[in-house]
C-alpha cells in the first residue's frame, strides 16, 4: 500500500476494481465503442454481430444480458412481426462510454508501444 492512502482505497470493492470488474471481458467495451461510434447508441443484435469480428452469438447474447443486468444497456422489444429487439446504451452506458473512447484512442495513437508488446499465448493478434 502507498503511503498516505487509506486502507479502504485498496479493499475489494473499491472503485478501480469495479472498474475493472466491468470491463474484465473484453467484449463489454467493444460493444460500448460499437453502439457509440457506428450505431449512433442503439442497433440490433445482427447488427452488432456483424460489427464485431470475432465474437460468437452466444458471447454477445451473454455480453448483452451482463450489459442490461448492469444498467449499461437497454433492451428494447418493438412490437412488429416478427418481433424486433434492439440494445441501446444508457445513461449510465454513455457515461461508461467516455474512459473506453480516451483508452482507444491513446491505443491507436501508441499503436507502436502496442506493438513491441509480446503476444500473449491466448492473444489473436496477427504475426508481423
Amino acid at each position: 500500500m502507498m503511503s498516505g492512502t487509506s486502507e479502504d482505497d485498496w479493499r475489494e470493492d473499491c472503485a478501480p476494481r469495479r472498474v475493472i470488474e466491468i470491463f474484465a471481458t473484453k467484449w463489454t467495451s467493444m460493444v460500448l465503442h460499437t453502439l457509440y461510434a457506428l450505431h449512433d447508441g442503439r442497433a440490433r443484435a445482427g447488427v452488432l454481430h456483424r460489427s464485431l469480428p470475432g465474437i460468437s452469438k452466444k458471447m454477445l447474447t451473454q455480453t448483452l444480458r451482463e450489459m442490461e443486468e448492469s444498467g449499461l444497456l437497454e433492451r428494447r422489444v418493438h412490437d412488429t412481426l416478427p418481433p424486433s429487439v434492439d440494445y441501446g446504451l444508457t445513461a449510465l452506458g454513455r457515461r461508461f462510454v467516455e474512459p473506453v473512447e480516451m483508452l482507444y484512442d491513446w491505443g491507436r495513437r501508441n499503436a507502436d508501444a502496442l506493438d513491441a508488446l509480446k503476444p500473449r499465448a491466448t492473444s489473436r493478434r496477427r504475426a508481423g
